[in-house]
């Protein structure tokens, strides 16, 4: 070592730590990559996205070469730089000490902070391309790499750890949602419908279905004027048909098929029963995801939502469960005006029936979906009676007026500014279930 010249080892120096740095971009570099980015460049033919997922799937080979490496260059780097400061400063304590502390620094800056950055922020550019390198290195040191691997696999079974059993588990339902929210991946309307998509197996068809209250139908023992009265002025294409008392559902009838019967004045009991479709029912609390398929399955486009002891619930409509998806699309009726405007003053007037869901989505309130459907049972449940007009409360943060009742039930609310979380606001018509704890 004394016959080379000061100069040589220094260029010398100056490799290992390049090489150290390799090292650690490596390592960096495939722990950090996108394997899902990855799996997707392997299926298209690219051979360093190949070579990459080969890696990866034997991590305790891929990290034995690289750490193997990187510790030798490390202890060559060390050896070297001591050689120097004793050429340069001789073999005093501070110049031995003074050369630890500038290796160290040389280490840390070029061999191992600056490259790891780089790797990680360039991780699924790099993987692919480091791959041509780290294949050959784990083949020629495949013998030494095996040899190191005995004692760490025998550690690990002393410590009852099994490397690699959740490498390729699957994302939970969270997780995935998490991801679509939170990640760069999906933008705009598509991470909307995404985890609206990824919602409906936590929601259930008592969440939006058309209350029993609400319900347009058909009384087939009313007169047959009456019967060609509400036909007319019907704004739905399909309407359930009862007889009697609104829990005996006999059927849908499709108005489409009812106009032939109005231009002949023969629209009565007897005709109309001539064409009507057998009702179709839904167990109350059917997930959404369930009810969806079951459409699709059964070739049917609405359903009756009966509880445990068969009495009507709701309504249930195939736009409904899409509506869920990508949003409202239908139109409302002819005439009809926005449930949910705002006033000048920042306030909004909703009608008591209107689902929590709707409320949390639409203007941002975070209101839980625990217990109550309804603004008018979220009320009543917190007042524990039915209120008298001009009562004023405040549930989950939101100040809200009652400024009718009728029929004991709540018909009116003015919900008082601010309406809805700053925070969820921004994030209306993504997260307008996350919100509100769905």
């Amino acid at each position: 070592m004394d016959t080379i010249p000061l100069g040589t080892l220094a260029i010398a120096l100056a490799i290992l730590l390049v090489t150290s740095g390799f090292f650690s971009l490596a390592e960096t570099a495939m722990m950090a990559v996108n394997r899902f980015r990855l799996k997707h460049r392997a299926q298209r033919q690219e051979h360093g996205a190949r070579m990459a997922l080969g890696l990866l799937a034997e991590t305790d080979k891929l990290l034995g070469v690289i750490l193997l490496g990187n510790n030798l260059i490390n202890a060559a780097a060390a050896t070297l730089a001591t050689i120097i400061t004793v050429r340069l400063f001789g073999q005093g304590e501070l110049a031995l000490a003074a050369g630890t502390v500038a290796v160290t620094f040389a280490i840390l800056v070029f061999s191992e902070i600056t490259p790891k950055v780089i790797g990680a922020a360039h991780a699924d550019r790099l993987a692919p391309l480091l791959s041509y390198a780290l294949v050959p290195m784990l083949r020629g040191a495949a013998p030494v790499v095996w040899f190191v691997n005995l004692f760490v696999q025998g550690l690990l079974k002393l410590l009852r750890i099994r490397p690699g059993s959740d490498a390729n588990a699957a994302l939970t339902q969270e997780e995935l949602r998490t991801l679509v929210l939170e990640g760069q991946y999906f933008r705009g309307k598509h991470r909307a419908m995404l985890a609206n998509l990824l919602d409906l197996e936590s929601i259930s068809v008592d969440d939006i279905m058309t209350p029993r209250n609400q319900l347009h139908a058909v009384d087939l023992s009313a007169k047959p004027s009456m019967l060609a009265q509400q036909l007319a002025t019907s704004h739905h294409t399909r309407l359930p048909v009862y007889e009697g008392e609104l829990d005996n559902i006999v059927g849908f009838v499709h108005v489409k098929q009812v106009l032939q019967l109005q231009q002949s004045d023969s629209v009565d009991e007897a005709h109309l029963r001539s064409i009507l479709r057998p009702p179709y029912f839904i167990p109350a609390g059917t997930p959404l995801l369930n009810q969806l398929q079951q459409f699709q399955n059964d070739r049917q486009r609405l359903g009756l939502v009966v509880d445990e002891y068969g009495e009507l619930q709701g309504l249930v409509t195939i736009e409904d469960i899409v509506e869920e998806i990508i949003g409202d699309f239908t139109t409302s009726a002819p005439g009809a005006a926005s449930p949910y405007g705002r006033a000048a003053d920042g306030s909004v007037l909703v009608d008591g029936m209107a689902p929590l869901r709707t409320l949390n989505r639409k203007l941002g309130t975070g209101f839980s979906l625990d217990g109550p459907k309804t603004l008018n049972g979220l009320i009543v449940e917190d007042l524990g009676e039915i209120p008298d007009a001009g009562t004023r409360l405040t549930v989950a943060g939101q100040g809200m007026e009652v400024l009718q009742t009728q029929d004991r039930a709540i018909k009116v609310v003015r919900l008082l500014p601010p309406v809805g979380r700053p925070a969820t606001r921004a994030l209306q018509g993504i997260e307008g279930r996350a919100s509100s704890g769905s």
